[in-house]
């Protein structure tokens, strides 16, 4: 039996051989100096894998490289390319390697290769296959180190168990698990051809519609799963097709029951939830499955990068999806809808802690609302400022006469707006460290939750009931603040935490959900072009 550990930087030389075996030492000699080289150098995780296998090689027999490219292979399920792998490659070398012909020396470098590819696999699986700043320059978010339950994993491989393998490197939590559920429903339409595109027409499609159009309508939607279908109906359209109900009425009439089917479908697409098919839903129901497949990979290598933030303790801020989750030390979930930056004015993606509360704010106007907003509308009309409870102020704070200003070339200059009902920030503000002066706080105008899409603020996050979450974290973080006495007063005060709250702003253009569908947003910012080009252009590991 060969034995790797011979090969490894902490045994014998292969001085020690005899002279009769000279032959056979110069031609190991080069692999095992190219082996020390790379296991000191850059993988001491290779090392800790051979030495937990006992020194052996892994890939010396035919049903050990049978496991090792099915394993690769189903990474497609997680929305990775097994290509970037070389699973066909392995195999085609794993027959010159194990020729009883070949050299020792041929038979352990294509081990070594085989087990270099399955860990740097399982880690991309784990952390995911790019790294978020060479896709977003602006990106905050760090991405952890990975993780690797080496002991179980190979345990599993002496085994022959492709599925606990990848279950050990695979990120944990509903989230990942909803998004690899979408891609296989996904897939599978795609595979039936995917569904019918909707024509475009003068007037929106409603509720008591009779026209062909609905026919088309009811198919699109019960290809996804969104509307169950009757039985003859399935071998004309959804052949194979899984989640097939029974009944169903006239094809053409556009029904209750498939009214709320559409609805359902516009509030996953993050539409007004109306039933009518007009030029936005229309546009989403045509969006092909291929192109909805691209999102959920994205998505899931997304989720790759944030595997190692989501866990415990923390508040999360989709700011595609506009919504905030607080996920208390208790177990319990807290959710609001927000107000994150129009595109133009993007709220950045960041990990911070929230550290301090302002009570009763003001509000100094940032620079670029400042430079495109307030400025123009103060030059047109200096009682702006007056009819905006503003003030001009100079970088001490101090206040200035705005009739003395030279508002065409103000400088330093400044403008606060005073606490009160109708300042931006409203009575509540949460603070983070960071780079953007971006906050999440209360907001007057809070009839703009009801909208579907909310992309509406100028980089900050304005939540939705912001003082029921500011009293869970108070609570939660050990905090003794007498929050609504103190917002009453009406004096601008800031209080520190007794402990931060971990937080993080990040971006997500799809959703699986529990029934197998998938939410989609809308890509507010743009940014899925981006990481989806650059899956399909990484070069193989």
């Amino acid at each position: 039996m060969i034995m790797l550990v011979a090969l490894l930087p902490i045994t014998a030389n292969a001085e020690t051989a005899s002279e009769a075996d000279a032959d056979a030492v110069d031609e190991s000699a080069a692999p095992a100096s190219l082996l020390d080289e790379r296991l000191e150098a850059a993988s001491p995780r290779l090392a800790r894998f051979y030495a937990l296998h006992g020194g052996l090689p892994a890939w010396q027999d035919r049903a050990a490289v049978t496991t090792l490219v099915e394993l690769l292979e189903a990474l497609e399920g997680d929305g990775l390319d097994p290509a970037d792998y070389r699973p066909e490659r392995l195999a085609r070398e794993a027959e010159a390697a194990l020729d009883p012909a070949a050299s020792e020396a041929a038979r352990m470098r294509f081990d070594l290769d085989a087990s270099r590819t399955l860990l740097d696999a399982l880690t991309q699986l784990q952390r995911g296959r790019l790294d978020p700043r060479d896709v977003y320059p602006e990106w905050e978010i760090p991405v952890a180190p990975p993780r690797l339950d080496l002991v179980g994993i190979e345990r599993a491989i002496a085994d022959g168990d492709v599925e606990t393998v990848l279950a050990l490197a695979r990120p944990e939590g509903e989230e990942y698990a909803g998004l690899k559920r979408a891609l296989t429903r996904y897939r599978h339409i795609a595979g039936l051809g995917g569904w019918p595109m909707l024509p475009a027409r003068q007037a929106p499609l409603r509720p008591g519609d009779v026209d062909e159009d609905v026919a088309l309508l009811r198919r699109r939607l019960a290809m996804v799963g969104e509307l169950e279908v009757m039985a003859a109906d399935v071998t004309h359209y959804l052949p194979n097709h899984p989640d097939i109900a029974l009944e169903s009425p006239g094809q053409h009439r556009y029904d209750d029951t498939l009214a709320a089917a559409v609805r359902r479908f516009q509030r996953r697409h993050m539409l007004a939830e109306d039933g009518v098919i007009g030029p936005n839903t229309r546009a989403a129901l045509n969006v092909p499955a291929r192109v909805r497949i691209e999102t959920l990979r994205a998505n899931l290598e997304r989720a790759r990068w944030l595997s190692g933030e989501r866990s415990g303790w923390r508040l999360e801020v989709d700011l595609a999806g506009q919504r905030l989750d607080y996920h208390r030390p208790n177990g319990e979930r807290w959710g609001a809808r927000v107000i994150v930056g129009q595109p133009g004015r993007a709220s950045p993606v960041l990990r911070s802690e929230i550290t301090y509360l302002t009570l009763n704010p003001t509000w100094t106007v940032p620079p670029t609302i400042m430079r495109e907003d307030v400025l123009p509308a103060v030059r047109r009309d200096l009682d702006y400022l007056a009819e905006h409870d503003m003030e001009a102020i100079d970088p001490q704070g101090r206040r200035l006469d705005p009739e003395a200003i030279d508002w065409q070339r103000p400088g330093a200059v400044m403008l606060r707006q005073r606490a009160g009902p109708r300042n931006p920030l409203g009575r509540l503000v949460l603070r983070f460290p960071n780079d953007h002066l971006v906050y999440l706080h209360d907001t007057p105008a809070r009839g703009l939750f009801h909208r579907p899409q909310r992309a509406l603020s100028s980089g900050c996050i304005r939540v939705e009931n912001v003082a029921e979450l500011t009293r869970l974290l108070i609570e939660d973080s050990g905090s003794r603040i007498a929050l609504d006495r103190r917002i009453a007063s009406g004096v601008t005060d800031n209080v520190s935490l007794a402990r931060p709250v971990p937080l993080t702003l990040h971006y997500w253009t799809a959703e699986g959900e529990a029934d197998g569908l998938a939410s989609f947003r809308p890509d507010v910012y743009g940014r899925d072009a981006a990481l989806i080009a650059a899956l399909a252009d990484a070069p193989a590991s």
